[in-house]
């Protein structure tokens, strides 16, 4: 009986999941730019096994309508800090000083959950801002399953030159919480970048400018020596680099170092974005940071925009006019999560047509990412998708309208 009872188990374990066929109006798949009308996807388990007009259902498989939406890969945030929320709620400051680690590791539980149900089911978080190596833990909570949220990839601490962070302004001497890693010399930075990826870090994330003292504009500084020994001790251990910059000079560095990605970007110059194409340096523009802080200090959307919000879309502009691929990350946490899409709407805006948007949100940052599972619709990958009412390939604030998310396989949100 005993025997009976165990082979009858073994089966039930090796029985396959159950299907489900999705079909919606129409499938953006990632792969060519174009929506397919009437094209159907079908998953079993966690992987998607086929995407197209005539999919062959299995007899076990259940539908699900989605009449009037597009299904998509799921949505990949570029730039984002789950552990910081809008400025006009706390200055960053305030965040990075008073909130205690349990509190912003409580509130950042809410805004994984909130990027998920926006349709993103990966982010790139770029650093906890003071908030040490909470997200190697949370990244474990949700991997686990003891809180929903996106797949992550983590920055931990982030690097930044000793001195040239914040936060500042205190009696000289006295040490003082920074929302990042200070490192100074090559030896130090290597130490740094080694130890964060040692506690968990997916990605490094350096400063490669920032502002001295306060009311200063942006200047470099990590030297083009410690940011190459950076580059070359993340690229040992398998890791990508991004690298926030504004100004011309911090991203020559950063180019010439060899980072993955430049962040912000405001102060590129056709030449600097000519380097960055000839590298294949990819480019977050942020839009969505510039143009919640103008807001906050008063713009209320009329043109002319702030001389910040001008800076970040024509630095969009010119990355576009060089080639260089384009990023989408809107450094969510400046403003709210769930709202990951102002990026999208943002870049449009600013010219950038609407599939490319969307090829950038999906198969172009699982690309620079080094993500090979996913951004695409196609048999094999994780079964990620994200469905909207409407046509984003025609109007992205469509990206909004979120009424399916699936991650690997299991729907999360759904009509």
């Amino acid at each position: 009986m005993r025997w009976t009872l165990a082979f009858a188990l073994l089966l039930l374990g090796a029985a396959e999941p159950p299907a489900t066929l999705y079909r919606p109006a129409r499938v953006f798949d990632a792969v060519d730019g174009v929506a397919h009308e009437g094209w159907t996807v079908l998953v079993r388990g966690d992987r998607i096994v086929a995407v197209g007009p005539a999919v062959d259902v299995p007899a076990d498989a259940q539908t699900i309508d989605l009449p009037g939406t597009t299904l998509m890969p799921g949505l990949i945030e570029g730039h984002g800090h789950l552990f910081l929320h809008p400025y006009d709620e706390a200055k960053w400051d305030d965040q990075v000083l008073h909130e205690p680690l349990a509190l912003r590791t409580a509130r950042a539980t809410v805004a994984a959950r909130a990027t998920l149900m926006a349709g993103f089911t990966t982010e790139r978080d770029l650093g906890t801002e003071g908030a040490g190596y909470a997200d190697v833990g949370l990244k474990r909570a949700i991997d686990e399953g003891i809180v929903p949220g996106p797949r992550l990839l983590v920055a931990t601490r982030a690097v930044v030159a000793r001195g040239a962070y914040g936060p500042k302004g205190y009696e000289p001497g006295v040490a003082i919480p920074q929302g990042a890693e200070e490192a100074s010399g090559i030896d130090e930075v290597v130490a740094a970048v080694r130890s964060q990826i040692a506690a968990g870090a997916d990605v490094v994330k350096l400063y490669g400018d920032y502002r001295w003292r306060p009311g200063e504009e942006s200047r470099p500084t990590f030297s083009l020596a410690e940011m190459h020994a950076a580059v070359d001790a993340a690229r040992d251990a398998g890791r990508i680099v991004a690298v926030h910059t504004s100004t011309a000079e911090g991203m020559r560095r950063a180019t010439a170092a060899g980072a993955d990605t430049i962040e912000h970007g405001y102060g590129g110059t056709p030449e600097i974005f000519a380097a960055m194409k000839a590298k294949g340096v990819g480019f977050c523009p942020t839009l969505a940071a510039a143009d919640a802080v103008a807001r906050y200090a008063g713009w209320t959307g009329a043109e002319p925009a702030p001389p910040s919000v001008l800076a970040s879309r024509r630095a969009l502009q010119l990355a576009r006019a060089a080639g260089v691929t384009i990023c989408l990350g809107g450094d969510t946490g400046v403003f709210p999560h769930g709202q990951n899409a102002r990026e999208a709407v943002l870049m449009a805006a600013a010219g950038m047509p609407p599939r490319e948007v969307l090829m950038a949100a999906t198969a172009g940052n699982a690309k620079l990412f080094h993500l090979a599972d996913r951004g695409t619709l196609r048999a094999g990958l994780l079964a990620d998708l994200v469905g909207v009412q409407g046509d984003p390939t025609r109007d992205v604030a469509a990206l909004a309208q979120v009424v399916l998310v699936v991650k690997g396989g299991t729907p999360i949100r759904r009509p």
